[in-house]
Protein backbone atom coordinates (compact mmCIF):
# COMPACT_ATOMS: atom_id res chain seq x y z
CA UNK A 1 0.00 0.00 0.00
CA UNK A 2 1.26 3.46 -0.89
CA UNK A 3 2.42 5.74 1.93
CA UNK A 4 2.70 9.00 0.00
CA UNK A 5 2.02 10.52 -3.42
CA UNK A 6 3.55 13.48 -5.21
CA UNK A 7 1.79 14.99 -8.22
CA UNK A 8 2.93 17.87 -10.38
CA UNK A 9 0.69 20.89 -10.64
CA UNK A 10 -2.15 20.88 -13.14
CA UNK A 11 -1.03 22.64 -16.32
CA UNK A 12 -4.47 24.20 -16.80
CA UNK A 13 -3.96 27.43 -14.78
CA UNK A 14 -0.74 28.14 -16.68
CA UNK A 15 -1.80 27.11 -20.21
CA UNK A 16 -2.57 30.59 -21.55
CA UNK A 17 0.42 32.36 -19.98
CA UNK A 18 2.78 31.34 -22.77
CA UNK A 19 0.77 33.47 -25.22
CA UNK A 20 1.52 36.63 -23.23
CA UNK A 21 4.39 38.83 -24.33
CA UNK A 22 7.13 39.74 -21.86
CA UNK A 23 5.59 43.14 -21.03
CA UNK A 24 2.23 41.53 -20.21
CA UNK A 25 3.93 38.92 -18.04
CA UNK A 26 5.84 41.63 -16.16
CA UNK A 27 2.61 43.58 -15.62
CA UNK A 28 1.33 40.50 -13.75
CA UNK A 29 4.54 40.00 -11.75
CA UNK A 30 5.83 37.13 -13.91
CA UNK A 31 8.95 36.61 -15.98
CA UNK A 32 9.88 34.43 -18.95
CA UNK A 33 13.36 32.95 -18.60
CA UNK A 34 15.39 30.69 -20.86
CA UNK A 35 17.07 27.94 -18.84
CA UNK A 36 20.85 28.29 -19.06
CA UNK A 37 21.81 25.22 -17.02
CA UNK A 38 20.48 21.68 -16.63
CA UNK A 39 19.60 21.97 -12.94
CA UNK A 40 18.39 25.43 -11.96
CA UNK A 41 14.84 25.60 -13.28
CA UNK A 42 12.64 22.84 -11.85
CA UNK A 43 9.21 22.70 -13.50
CA UNK A 44 6.40 22.20 -11.00
CA UNK A 45 4.23 20.41 -13.57
CA UNK A 46 6.74 17.83 -14.84
CA UNK A 47 8.66 17.72 -11.53
CA UNK A 48 11.90 17.76 -13.51
CA UNK A 49 14.52 20.37 -14.27
CA UNK A 50 14.08 22.24 -17.54
CA UNK A 51 16.79 21.56 -20.11
CA UNK A 52 19.10 24.37 -21.24
CA UNK A 53 17.27 26.38 -23.87
CA UNK A 54 13.79 25.57 -22.50
CA UNK A 55 11.53 28.53 -21.82
CA UNK A 56 10.13 28.67 -18.29
CA UNK A 57 7.83 31.10 -16.53
CA UNK A 58 8.72 32.37 -13.06
CA UNK A 59 5.63 33.34 -11.10
CA UNK A 60 4.06 33.42 -7.65
CA UNK A 61 1.94 30.42 -6.70
CA UNK A 62 -0.25 29.98 -3.62
CA UNK A 63 0.74 26.53 -2.44
CA UNK A 64 -0.83 26.49 1.01
CA UNK A 65 -4.31 28.01 0.83
CA UNK A 66 -5.32 27.21 4.39
CA UNK A 67 -7.38 29.49 6.62
CA UNK A 68 -4.69 30.24 9.15
CA UNK A 69 -1.28 31.73 9.83
CA UNK A 70 0.60 29.24 7.63
CA UNK A 71 -1.21 30.30 4.44
CA UNK A 72 1.61 30.72 1.97
CA UNK A 73 2.67 31.50 -1.58
CA UNK A 74 6.03 31.64 -3.25
CA UNK A 75 7.95 31.54 -6.51
CA UNK A 76 7.78 28.58 -8.87
CA UNK A 77 8.98 27.75 -12.38
CA UNK A 78 6.63 26.28 -14.95
CA UNK A 79 8.03 25.02 -18.24
CA UNK A 80 6.15 26.54 -21.18
CA UNK A 81 4.26 23.81 -22.96
CA UNK A 82 4.35 21.35 -20.04
CA UNK A 83 1.09 19.49 -20.52
CA UNK A 84 1.14 16.41 -18.29
CA UNK A 85 1.76 16.43 -14.54
CA UNK A 86 4.19 13.80 -13.33
CA UNK A 87 3.14 11.52 -10.49
CA UNK A 88 5.38 9.70 -8.01
CA UNK A 89 4.13 7.01 -5.61
CA UNK A 90 6.39 6.35 -2.61
CA UNK A 91 9.29 7.88 -4.52
CA UNK A 92 10.79 11.34 -4.74
CA UNK A 93 11.35 13.24 -7.99
CA UNK A 94 15.11 13.23 -8.67
CA UNK A 95 15.34 17.04 -8.64
CA UNK A 96 14.59 17.04 -4.88
CA UNK A 97 17.73 15.02 -4.16
CA UNK A 98 20.05 17.65 -5.67
CA UNK A 99 18.98 20.61 -3.52
CA UNK A 100 18.98 21.79 0.05
CA UNK A 101 15.38 21.39 1.19
CA UNK A 102 13.01 22.68 3.78
CA UNK A 103 10.35 20.04 4.50
CA UNK A 104 7.26 21.36 6.32
CA UNK A 105 4.61 18.98 7.66
CA UNK A 106 0.97 20.09 8.03
CA UNK A 107 -2.21 18.59 9.44
CA UNK A 108 -5.67 18.62 7.83
CA UNK A 109 -6.35 22.11 9.23
CA UNK A 110 -3.19 23.59 7.73
CA UNK A 111 -1.30 23.76 11.03
CA UNK A 112 2.40 23.01 10.97
CA UNK A 113 3.32 19.75 12.72
CA UNK A 114 7.06 19.82 12.09
CA UNK A 115 9.77 21.18 9.84
CA UNK A 116 13.32 20.26 8.89
CA UNK A 117 16.03 21.87 6.76
CA UNK A 118 18.09 19.13 5.11
CA UNK A 119 20.30 18.10 2.24
CA UNK A 120 18.16 16.44 -0.45
CA UNK A 121 20.08 13.18 -0.04
CA UNK A 122 18.43 12.86 3.40
CA UNK A 123 14.90 13.45 2.10
CA UNK A 124 13.67 9.83 2.28
CA UNK A 125 14.56 9.39 5.95
CA UNK A 126 13.31 12.81 7.04
CA UNK A 127 10.07 12.45 5.08
CA UNK A 128 9.46 9.11 6.80
CA UNK A 129 10.01 10.80 10.20
CA UNK A 130 7.55 13.58 9.36
CA UNK A 131 4.95 11.11 8.12
CA UNK A 132 5.31 9.05 11.31
CA UNK A 133 3.14 11.72 12.96
CA UNK A 134 -0.39 10.36 12.34
CA UNK A 135 -1.78 13.90 12.20
CA UNK A 136 0.45 14.89 9.28
CA UNK A 137 -1.58 14.89 6.06
CA UNK A 138 0.89 16.64 3.76
CA UNK A 139 4.47 17.78 3.58
CA UNK A 140 5.61 20.73 1.49
CA UNK A 141 9.08 20.69 -0.02
CA UNK A 142 10.81 24.03 -0.59
CA UNK A 143 14.21 24.95 -1.88
CA UNK A 144 15.83 25.98 1.41
CA UNK A 145 18.15 28.49 -0.28
CA UNK A 146 15.76 30.37 -2.55
CA UNK A 147 12.46 29.64 -0.78
CA UNK A 148 10.82 28.32 -3.93
CA UNK A 149 7.95 25.87 -3.43
CA UNK A 150 9.02 22.55 -5.00
CA UNK A 151 6.07 20.18 -4.47
CA UNK A 152 3.43 18.87 -2.07
CA UNK A 153 3.78 15.34 -0.71
CA UNK A 154 0.39 13.89 0.27
CA UNK A 155 -0.13 11.05 2.71
CA UNK A 156 -2.09 8.30 0.98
Amino acid sequence: MSRYRIAGLSPEPFATLGALDDASLRAHGMRRIVADSPNGYPCRISLADAAPGDSVLLLTFEHHACDGPYRSSGPIYVREGAAQPSVYEDALPPFLRTRHLSLRAYDANGWMRGARAIDGAQADAVLAELLDDPDTTEVHAHNARTGCFMCRIDRV
